[in-house]
């Protein structure tokens, strides 16, 4: 399922032959399937909007199996970290999609540049806030910081008519701190100002908030001069803890 207005989702991408995949995802389904609570998984699907089927684990309980599955495993290289990421993507139940992103989280300095296609593939395949932002500020987040280079790339996403692209544009920064290019956030933050997804202006709000941690007075000056064209909730959100 796709919120309105997320336009289409990417091509699908080939899993490339891995062998450390082969075992992980083995485990990986055993272990889940044989934990799983379908009542649980009713309440955990209707409260994430229908976006996918559930197995009913619980964050502490998919974590401890995560644990179990991965002991042992040796570190991975780019090809083994697309060959999870998109073999858990492939299958239904979110938790396989969580599996994935804190793999992916867990493995990000192993990602290069190349990785980035296949990160938009999963932002806006099965797309929903509980996996876009995590891959946005920590696996996006942390190919831009490793290699700039990528910030034309973002550039082109803040313009995307997909809204979870467009998303993870605004929340790519984060986890930047000192080293957050601020002309680019405020820019994303004007340049999006007029859409209408609570989705983007929610973005918008978080991302100002956030780096309002590390330079208040720059976020105050921003808001104050382009509070009129910004959303109330985006105001509202940026504004929240100064």
């Amino acid at each position: 399922m796709e919120a309105t207005g997320s336009g289409t989702t990417a091509a699908p991408f080939v899993p490339p032959p891995s062998g450390l995949a082969d075992a992980v995802m083995e485990r990986l389904t055993l272990a889940y399937a044989a934990a799983a609570d379908p009542e649980r998984a009713v309440a955990m699907r209707a409260y994430m909007k229908d976006v996918a089927p559930f197995l009913g684990l619980t964050t502490p309980v998919r974590r401890a199996l995560s644990r179990t599955v991965l002991a042992g495993t040796p570190r991975p290289d780019e090809a083994d970290c697309t060959a999870i990421a998109l073999r858990c993507w492939a299958l239904p139940e979110r938790e396989y999609h969580y599996f994935a992103v804190d793999y992916l989280r867990r493995h990000v300095r192993q990602l290069s540049s190349g990785f980035l296609p296949v990160t938009r593939h999963l932002v806006s395949t099965v797309p929903w806030w509980d996996t876009v932002d995590a891959l946005a500020s920590h696996v996006v987040g942390g190919l831009v910081t490793a290699d700039p280079g990528l910030r034309d790339a973002m550039d082109a996403w803040i313009e995307d008519d997909h809204l979870w692209i467009a998303r993870t544009a605004l929340l790519h920064q984060l986890r930047h701190k000192e080293a957050t290019d601020t002309s680019r956030l405020f820019s994303y933050c004007v340049r999006r100002s007029g859409h209408p997804d609570f989705f983007i202006g929610k973005a918008i709000g978080w991302a100002l908030r956030e780096y309002a941690k590390t330079d208040p007075e720059a976020v105050r000056e921003f808001v104050a001069r382009e509070g009129a064209r910004l959303s109330p909730l985006s105001v509202r959100e940026a504004l929240k803890n100064l």
